[in-house]
């Protein structure tokens, strides 16, 4: 066999070409490159299976809007399959409710009318499909790992999410994504070169005008679709619009229909009728004396079990809260959502708007709050003296909390961050028993009054199919499926114990001896599959709610929405405080009171804020996470390489950081942290730090300086507790 021998490249002969290259030279490079080019065409055309296709293509192109046409259904049904996890599921999306299917193809034929303005028209139709396609991919895989379905939001926090790969890809479908990625630019790519050109006129007038026909069809058709009620603009359930809607329509408006559209009579004259030149901006009560800590509690996806009738348990599995409400007020609790939107529940709690005003699908929390301050229940009574905590046993970034109760007036925010969880459900949630330690910190951290608001996390979904539950304390009877009685009977043993963190919380504010009023509510119904013919109520958006109390409130039942409950709470406490809140006292009940509320929110939030006369009771947070201070005591060395670091208020979200490089620890628990890895030398500098996703620091300890064997502290070098954690995590950054 002959050996090949690779000739070598002669630099020096490229460098002597390069040295005496003319501008001329390339010109005619390109020239005869161009030629070659129409040559190579212009024998495909002429060949016979060139002129075959030319043919089809002439065809094609003739009537291209019916195959467009054809593309967006097929589209259509592509990305619902993948969506749905089932192409069965899809045809029957398709064929079940053809109008909206059809509308939502529309949708994207109307995209594809921008082909006409380009002669690469295949390459063009390819991107747009290549979009639609990674829209329907992404919200498949989205609904594979989340309750959520893929929306504009997503997008908004891509940066953030490329931190979280790891917690939404395992190893080998990381592999298949990037894999996957590269083949499809590559194909794109190869298109753009083996794809062709148009070789007519291009008409790029009547393009724009036929584009221009598009938007104008596809905004006639949306309204009449929406005064047909064939799409909503309102979706108490995310997840269930998206299957009701189709992906196309609800992603749209995730994107284009946000936040509150302003009013026709939006004006300074209707402001001033509405809040009455300003009155309306109180901040009174009856009897600041006898002013009572008020505890609001969001129980995650609870709601009275028997109010479902095509089951049974084998005991109560709510008996404190039934008990409570036996004595105290009560009734049905009207939410915004179902099965999920937990933070627009507690959107419409905290600040007292409602959420029919925004966009379908929106979460203020994401689109509003996260970057702008706001009124709330915290900034009210704030305004009167109280202390203003919250808590929630799940991550601090989660629906951007850490930042929107900023920025709406609470003084601390304890997260899942500062919480020693030594107890998880089956599914990895926190329990909220670990709530109770918390919320008795937050009330000892004043000495007035306090506001403490607690989300829990232990009832959320998804709940398993199968049994998980070795020896359930409830056992749930009357259903025959298998997997939905093991989803139940997981779901009722979880609001069991949240029912006992309840009667706990009643039994350990009542040591206190302090007057107290509890709110408990739930934030929506379990993602279960239930309809309204499965409740007593017969209404998915109805949880429940009860208010405990020691100071004597008179026992008044009666169904309240979500968005009043703070007003309601405040009013038979004698507070009257809070522009909205004040609005629904006093408003409630008259004729205009809803298209009114309409017109005040959109002032507080989007307009030129006319309500409160160029004193914004909001302008900027103060909140620091965590109630603790995490220190260190005494630093060990191992015999072999290595430290113990001993301190207090360790939890597993401690870092510990030296000269100011993560390092690589183990928590053993909340008094001691090991580092196997790590050398220290003289004057080395160690600090813990609180760590939330996205590597955002939430509080740090102090500075300690390594000495002789042992910990020198620098007094006032951690997170400084009189001004916002977010401005410092700012000022850090810089």
């Amino acid at each position: 066999m002959k050996k090949k021998f690779k000739r070598p490249i002669d630099l020096k002969k490229i460098w002597e070409t390069c040295r005496h290259l003319k501008i001329e030279d390339i010109k005619e490079y390109r020239r005869l490159r161009k030629e070659r080019r129409e040559r190579i065409l212009e024998e495909r055309r002429n060949s016979p299976r060139g002129k075959q296709m030319q043919k089809i293509y002439g065809f094609m192109n003739r009537f291209s809007l019916f195959f467009h046409a054809l593309l967006a259904c097929g589209i259509n049904l592509g990305i619902e399959a993948v969506s749905r996890h089932s192409l069965i599921e899809a045809f029957q999306y398709m064929t079940g409710v053809p109008l909206v299917f059809l509308y939502n193809a529309f949708m994207i034929f109307c995209t594809f009318s921008v082909v006409y303005l380009v002669k690469r028209r295949v390459f063009a139709r390819i991107i747009i499909s290549v979009l639609w396609g990674f829209i329907g991919v992404s919200n498949g895989y989205m609904l594979m790992k989340r309750v959520t379905p893929f929306n504009a939001q997503d997008l908004k926090v891509a940066k953030d999410g490329v931190t979280l790969i790891n917690n939404y890809f395992n190893g080998f479908e990381l592999m298949v994504l990037v894999i996957g990625i590269a083949a499809v630019v590559a194909w794109v790519i190869s298109m753009w070169k083996r794809g062709g050109q148009y070789q007519g006129k291009l008409r790029r007038i009547p393009a724009l005008l036929g584009i221009a026909l598009c938007i104008v069809g596809y905004i006639w058709i949306t309204d009449l679709a929406i005064e047909k009620r064939v799409v909503s603009t309102y979706f108490g359930n995310i997840a269930f619009a998206y299957e009701d809607y189709g992906l196309p329509y609800c992603f749209m408006a995730s994107v284009f229909n946000t936040g509150i559209t302003e009013p026709n009579n939006y004006n300074e004259k209707e402001i001033d009728r509405i809040t009455e030149n300003g009155a309306i901006n109180k901040n009174e009560a009856d009897n600041k004396s006898q002013m009572p800590n008020i505890l609001f509690v969001q129980l995650e996806s609870y709601f009275d079990i028997e109010e479902v009738e095509f089951f049974t348990t084998s005991e109560d599995v709510t008996p404190n809260l039934h008990q409570m409400a036996q004595q105290y007020s009560t009734g049905y609790f009207k939410v915004p959502s179902i099965g999920a939107g937990t933070a627009n529940t507690e959107f419409e709690v905290l600040t007292g708007m409602n959420l029919r005003f925004f966009g379908p699908g929106e979460y203020p929390y994401k689109t509003m709050l996260k970057d702008n301050t706001c009124e709330s229940a915290a900034t009210a009574l704030a305004a009167l003296g109280y202390g203003t905590h919250a808590l929630h046993n799940n991550g601090g970034n989660f629906y951007s909390r850490s930042r929107v109760f900023n920025n709406i007036g609470f003084d601390s925010f304890t997260s899942k961050e500062f919480m020693n969880i030594l107890q998880t459900t089956e599914k990895g949630w926190a329990k909220d028993d670990v709530l109770l330690q918390h919320i008795e910190d937050a009330m000892n951290s004043t000495e007035q009054q306090d506001f403490v608001f607690t989300v829990s996390v232990q009832g959320h979904g998804d709940y398993p199919a199968e049994k998980v539950l070795e020896n359930p304390r409830i056992k749930v009877e009357g259903i025959e499926d298998e997997a939905l009685k093991n989803r139940w009977e997981y779901y009722v043993n979880q609001v069991y114990e949240m029912d006992q963190f309840a009667g706990n919380l009643v039994k350990q504010v009542e040591k206190r001896k302090e007057p107290t009023v509890i709110v408990f509510y739930g934030d929506h119904l379990p993602t279960l599959g239930l309809k309204a013919e499965d409740l007593k109520g017969r209404y998915l958006y109805d949880t429940n709610y009860v208010i405990w109390d020691n100071i004597g409130l008179t026992k008044e039942d009666r169904n309240i929405p979500a968005y009043q409950i703070a007003a309601d709470v405040f009013d038979r406490l004698g507070i009257h405080s809070g522009t909205v809140f004040n609005y629904h006292q006093e408003r409630r009940k008259t004729k205009k009171y809803l298209p009114d509320l309409e017109l005040l929110q959109y002032d507080l939030l989007y307009g030129k804020q006319y309500t409160y006369r160029d004193h914004t009771p909001t302008k900027e947070g103060h909140m620091i996470m965590g109630m603790r201070d995490v220190t260190l005591d005494k630093i060990i060395p191992h015999l072999g390489a290595g430290y113990s670091l001993y301190g207090t208020n360790f939890t597993k979200s401690s870092k510990v950081y030296i000269n100011g490089e993560k390092q690589k620890s183990t928590f053993l628990n909340n008094t001691r942290i090991e580092l196997n890895e790590s050398e220290l030398s003289e004057g080395d500098v160690i600090v813990i730090r609180q760590m939330g996703s996205s590597d955002t620091v939430f509080r740090s300890s102090n500075e300690y300086i390594y000495k002789n064997g042992g910990l020198e502290v620098q007094e006032g070098t951690g997170t400084d507790l009189s001004k916002s954690w977010v401005s410092q995590l700012h000022e850090e950054k810089k």
